[in-house]
């Protein structure tokens, strides 16, 4: 048996991929669906699966204009976490997180989830406040938080400088064991190829140029690959949600910014958690390929151009070297850039819109990634039944003109 394997691997090794199976099949558009998804990356997959399984509605299309995971899905830095501050945040991280750690084996996909956890460092008087008061609520919602001092940071993360001689002294950081990364891309894949095993039709290189609509009710979309009619519309396009809600007349209090990332060369594993800091301003994790993989804040100019820059770089570098002095010597492999589309309470935007029919799953900002599973849940839940779940209800449209805002800008551990 071993020998055959040995074989069989080879021989699809040297095929070129002539013999492999696809993951999922390549449909023609068809003129109508009950639900139309815009967008292919992480949330959109998500949200069509669970349409699927929970709800029993298989008559959808997921339009992605390029090909599955080479949208923000691939463009993140795979964080995962659930240590918010406010009840209504917690609850929708909370749940997402707890689907996460059941997703490889639902999925039959291995996502290469890594509970490692999440620190969040201290370097002021007022960063520990903070810190203590999140651990705190994040307690009272029943998620796991701790809070530790200096010596218990050396021991948990051997290699961060907690000096007293830093120009921004580590003076305690808040844990969340339960936090870690997953593997960003395997996360888009697993949820297409559930998908299209539950009837969903995944097109790609079907741009949406037009949402149709009559009579106050959305209709059906134009797209490069011909018009197609739907009962219902469910915009779920990342960085770009407020450039497709205005195709239906809709305007939505969005900006869209990049948010550059970088990995280092390959190195045997040296940092095995996830450190962030929002007052150096970066976060940093080791890949499985041993690449050190940072990131830091959204860039301060509204843009859709999906590169790095190289004074972002340069902050990011002195940020790293401030709390990792022995990485100074590491050479950058690569940088990038997703596009994130921010609220003015940097929390999303989940629910009905406007227009009947129409629906958003947006403004996520930098949270967008670890949010996954659990808005695609509540996403899937709220087009099915044509109402807000409980836990998307908080993150209505609607609270920007009645001022019940969720003010996640702190809890987003960099600023946004």
């Amino acid at each position: 048996m071993q020998r055959y394997s040995i074989f069989a691997l080879a021989r699809h090794a040297l095929s070129g991929h002539r013999h492999w199976q696809p993951a999922w099949r390549k449909p023609m558009p068809r003129p109508r669906y009950a639900v139309v998804i815009i967008g292919g990356g992480g949330h959109g997959l998500a949200t069509a699966y669970y349409l699927a399984k929970e709800h029993g509605i298989r008559d959808v299309a997921v339009l992605e204009k390029g090909v599955i995971g080479l949208g923000n899905t691939g463009r993140n830095t795979t964080i995962i976490r659930s240590n918010y501050l406010w009840d209504e945040s917690a609850r929708i991280y909370e749940h997402s997180l707890k689907l996460w750690e059941g997703l490889s084996s639902e999925l039959n996909f291995n996502l290469m989830l890594s509970q490692r956890g999440v620190l969040n460092l201290a370097h002021s008087e007022a960063d520990i406040r903070e810190g203590q008061r999140r651990v705190n609520a994040n307690r009272l919602n029943g998620i796991d938080a701790e809070w530790l001092d200096r010596e218990a940071i050396r021991h948990f993360c051997p290699i961060l400088n907690i000096s007293g001689d830093a120009r921004y002294p580590v003076l305690g950081a808040t844990l969340q064991r339960r936090g870690g990364i997953a593997r960003h891309d395997a996360v888009a894949w697993g949820y297409a190829r559930a998908a299209d095993a539950q009837g969903v039709d995944i097109i790609e290189h079907c741009e949406v140029t037009a949402i149709r609509t009559l009579r106050g009710r959305v209709v059906g979309v134009e797209t490069t690959r011909g018009p197609i009619d739907a009962d219902k519309v469910a915009i779920c396009a990342a960085g770009h949600n407020s450039v497709v809600a205005a195709m239906a007349g809709v305007r939505l209090p969005l900006q869209s910014h990049p948010l550059q990332a970088l990995v280092s060369e390959p190195v045997k594993p040296v940092l095995d958690c996830v450190v962030m800091s929002g007052t150096v301003h970066v976060y940093v994790s080791q890949s499985d390929k041993g690449e050190l993989v940072m990131g830091a804040g959204i860039d301060a100019y509204n843009s859709y151009a999906q590169r790095g820059s190289f004074h972002v770089i340069e902050g990011q570098m002195a940020a790293l070297l401030e709390l990792f002095p022995i990485f100074s010597r590491l050479r950058m492999l690569r940088s990038w850039a997703g596009i994130v589309d921010v609220a003015p309470d940097a929390s999303p935007i989940i629910g009905k819109l406007p227009v009947d029919g129409l629906y958003l799953n947006g403004g996520w900002g930098t949270g967008g990634f670890k949010a996954t599973p659990g808005a695609g849940w509540v996403y899937a839940d709220t087009i099915a039944r044509d109402e807000p779940h409980p836990l998307a209800r908080p993150f209505a449209l609607e609270r920007f003109t009645t001022g019940a805002l969720v003010d996640e800008h702190a809890a987003a551990a960099v600023s946004h």
